[in-house]
């Protein structure tokens, strides 16, 4: 056991998937670094070969999650084309969906404290996870009058606190916060009333 975490075939891979799993189950500061690296078969001191501390595995777990989200909006960005409306709405519920299947990143980007400027590397790609979404919200901008029409940084940035707020207060089982309806139909109409606001969809739909 002594050597096997400097012969381990994949350690940084490894660790970052126990780190991962940690994360989901106690929260980014519920675990240490020794417990990863058992988790992840490799004695405590094979862990500093990658990472100075506790902080650094959890960027690198925050930096893949934004690959994974980048993509992943990206691909519900293009599925909406060529209609802006569904385009930007698909953005939106890609979050939701991305918060579900990868709560261990989630909580790595959202919920550490990390900040996206630690490294330049995950400022870019957290940059680019955001640039989908405002893109989104400039197709859109389009097709309200230009006297009323909101920036589209902002727009976005509305759209994203929305899904946020749906996933940490109605998808991310919050202690004591129960809703009558589901976390999807909590955001569509949501995204519904602020489109309807700025005329994009019609009162009635």
């Amino acid at each position: 056991m002594s050597k096997r975490g400097y012969h381990h075939g994949n350690l940084k891979e490894a660790l970052i998937e126990a780190a991962l799993g940690l994360i989901t189950e106690k929260g980014p500061t519920g675990f240490t670094l020794s417990e990863a690296a058992k988790r992840a078969g490799v004695t405590p001191a094979a862990v500093y070969r990658h990472f100075e501390g506790r902080e650094d595995l959890i960027a690198e777990a925050a930096f893949q999650g934004y690959v994974i989200f980048a993509d992943l909006m990206q691909y519900a960005y293009d599925q909406g084309q060529p209609s802006a409306l569904q385009a930007f709405e698909a953005t939106g519920r890609a979050y939701l969906a991305f918060a579900r299947k990868y709560p261990g990143h989630y909580i790595s980007m959202f919920e550490s404290g990390i900040s996206v400027n630690r490294t330049p590397e995950l400022a870019a790609i957290s940059t680019k996870a955001r640039r989908v979404l405002e893109s989104a919200a400039e197709d859109l901008c389009e097709h309200i009058p230009e006297d009323r029409r909101p920036p589209a940084s902002m727009f976005s940035a509305h759209i994203w606190a929305l899904s946020h707020g749906v996933v940490e207060l109605f998808a991310r089982n919050s202690p004591g916060i129960q809703s009558p309806f589901d976390p999807e139909d909590l955001l569509e109409s949501a995204i519904g009333v602020y489109l309807r606001g700025l005329g994009l969809i019609a009162a009635d739909t």
